[in-house]
């Protein structure tokens, strides 16, 4: 981890989740740091998307503890608000409003959550379409764009919240392959900014290219966590290397 990191970003520690009576996450120890960038990659299954869920509370965890910019995921609403404020997130599904347009779609969560008056939330979502190179759809419906470029409307309407941190939950996963380079570059753009990311992708190539590290996960566990170069180069675990073994194939 670079020094200049040392900040605490996510303080993830013996997290536990269970749905009845499969367990879903076992004590899972993860700490970042601000301006750190990590993907999580594994199998179907491993957990990974539910992990990334339980940072902003979509997935309440049963055990163990987590705290977001210091401040502790506990039953307090006001806790949670300052959290979700904090936290951006950017799903497989774009979850984008098909009856408003592009620009309504990345004004409007900043309206009605924060309050902003919609001149300033237009300027806004202008600002954040023209940084993942949209603005000219700014006035059309998610129906009449790509799969790729309505990931990059989702990705807009999540930074027009200003966040301190992205969650990403597989956001290429959705993407015919001609689109999904399009979507990386846009991340690629960000991690250059200093963003905060935890990243859950099959793509490797953005993985050894952006991050700072690479947590392997399998059946509910952290197996692995290395900087990209050990991860790809020489994996520790024998279930790691199954797993390049067969995602690179």
């Amino acid at each position: 981890m670079n020094g200049n990191h040392a900040e605490l970003a996510i303080a993830i520690s013996s997290l536990n989740k269970w749905y009845g009576t499969f367990q879903v996450l076992k004590n899972i120890d993860l700490q970042i740091a601000a301006r750190e960038r990590i993907v999580v990659c594994g199998p179907s299954g491993s957990g990974k998307s539910t992990l990334i869920r339980c940072v902003n509370r979509l997935e309440e965890h049963q055990g163990g503890n987590i705290s977001v910019n210091g401040i502790a995921l506990n039953d307090s609403a006001r806790n949670l608000d300052a959290i979700r404020r904090d936290v951006g997130m950017v799903f497989q599904n774009f979850n984008l409003f098909p009856h408003l347009t592009v620009k309504e779609n990345c004004a409007l969560p900043q309206i009605l959550s924060r309050g902003t008056k919609r001149k300033d939330a237009e300027e806004l979502a202008m600002h954040f379409l023209t940084k993942v190179r949209i603005p000219e759809q700014a006035d059309k419906y998610p129906g009449q764009l790509s799969g790729g470029q309505q990931q990059r409307v989702a990705i807009a309407r999540a930074l027009c919240m200003t966040p301190k941190i992205m969650l990403f939950d597989e956001p290429t996963s959705a993407l015919d392959p001609e689109m999904v380079k399009e979507v990386l570059d846009t991340m690629i753009a960000l991690a250059e900014d200093g963003m905060t990311m935890i990243v859950v992708t099959h793509e490797m190539g953005f993985a050894r290219k952006v991050a700072d590290r690479v947590v392997f996960m399998e059946a509910g566990e952290i197996v692995e966590m290395a900087s990209p170069q050990e991860f790809f180069d020489s994996p520790k675990s024998q279930r790691t290397k199954k797993f390049l073994g067969d995602i690179m194939h």
